[in-house]
């Protein structure tokens, strides 16, 4: 393995789930699983494609919350958290924002999330981004996640779609490494995903917890793991705390969120949030690295005309996966419409050929004063004896057909 992929795994191996790098997660056993999960493992299909001896459920309990999630509850959760990823050393490798905002999905009110952990690793950018439209009773609606890791000579890409059609969920998976490309899809009966959360909906019913400052007792969702398999996701409270935050100290209120991946493997994270549901400090458990808030963010006001101010931060648009997407549907757009605007007009394509070879052919010194010269004879506001004056000192050649 080379020697980037071993810098990477200083930092961001123990975050990775542990079907990754094992229990013991160490060197030699990463570099053993990675490759394997690039081959092969990440590219099977689900065990619920093929059946469980038992399939996972939601309790009662998670359901119950679902249902009694009102709007003005999720109204209070629209604002952006931003944090610093940094590692056990404490030096800062990134930056973790969460923004959450009122949007219309196919004329259908709802929430768009939009997550993203970008961070560079002796000069490795990696990193992951969530973009998600969710209902207001918390079903996602389609969402869009990507992981990329980009090494010298050697590139990971991660990319899920998860779409709600008809009475489906809909999972495409595309995995790149370097020029491959491996594409998977998986269909979901929507009524075997009863109290389904997904990482964008986590991120609001996180936000909801920890402004009521209580979980109920068996809060056990349904979840994907990141081989797209039916797992349950328990959610457990962890108390109050003190943290400093800036200069001051603060009461947080902790959240931990487990996931099984089978085999008794799991996959844990803790979460602590400030009183208005502001995100204070998340970590992985078993990770080198975690994301703390370094500044209180402004009190949010109850006046609605009172607009919030944000830090400005550099956009990386090609970094975005919806600026991106953008992006390329315009490209298209506009090489569509060119063409279609030089097929209906044949004469263009003559009169840039004359120009071109009368240009060759005289090879003048000023190109400008050249072209204005031979395209004075087009100008219908121009006088018509400068056109005969123009026409002593150079000779225009017949085009698009004159006579």
């Amino acid at each position: 393995m080379c020697n980037e992929l071993r810098s990477y795994y200083k930092v961001y191996g123990p975050c990775l789930p542990r079907r990754c790098h094992g229990a013991a997660g160490s060197l030699d056993e990463f570099e053993e699983s990675v490759q394997n999960m690039l081959l092969s493992p990440a590219m099977k299909e689900p065990d619920s494609l093929h059946g469980r001896a038992e399939e996972p459920k939601a309790s009662n309990e998670a359901v119950e919350f679902l249902a009694s999630v009102s709007p003005r509850k999720v109204d209070q959760c629209l604002f952006v958290d931003s944090l610093v990823t940094v590692s056990d050393s404490g030096r800062e490798l990134g930056e973790f924002c969460v923004s959450i905002q009122k949007a219309s999905y196919q004329d259908e009110p709802c929430y768009l999330v939009h997550a993203n952990s970008h961070g560079t690793i002796d000069n490795i950018p990696c990193g992951t981004s969530i973009v998600a439209y969710v209902s207001k009773s918390l079903e996602t609606l389609e969402q869009n996640h990507h992981e990329y890791m980009k090494m010298q000579g050697h590139t990971l890409d991660r990319k899920v779609n998860i779409v709600r059609q008809d009475d489906h969920l809909v999972v495409n998976r595309v995995i790149t490494e370097k020029e491959e490309k491996k594409k998977q899809t998986f269909t979901f009966p929507l009524h075997s995903l009863r109290g389904f959360v997904s990482e964008a909906s986590n991120l609001l019913i996180q936000r909801i917890l920890a402004r009521q400052k209580k979980i109920p007792d068996k809060m056990t969702f349904l979840s994907f793991t990141a081989d797209t398999q039916i797992s349950a996701s328990t959610y457990t409270e962890l108390g109050t705390k003190k943290q400093m935050v800036g200069k001051e100290v603060v009461d947080v209120f902790g959240i931990e969120r487990t996931i099984s991946c089978g085999e008794d493997i799991t996959e844990t994270w803790h979460c602590y949030f400030l009183q208005d549901g502001h995100l204070s400090s998340r970590v992985q458990i078993g990770s080198a690295v975690m994301m703390n808030l370094l500044q209180l963010p402004s009190t949010v006001s109850e006046d609605k005309d009172q607009k919030p101010v944000f830090e400005k931060k550099p956009l990386i648009w090609e970094e975005d996966m919806e600026l991106h997407s953008k992006f390329l549907d315009r490209k298209e757009e506009l090489k569509a419409d060119h063409s279609s605007y030089v097929r209906h007009h044949p004469e263009l394509k003559t009169l840039l050929a004359d120009f071109l070879q009368f240009l060759l052919l005289r090879k003048p010194q000023d190109v400008f004063s050249f072209a204005r010269d031979f395209f004075a004879p087009f100008d219908t506001r121009r006088p018509p004896d400068s056109s005969f004056k123009t026409s002593r000192t150079m000779i225009v050649p017949k085009v698009l057909g004159d006579k």
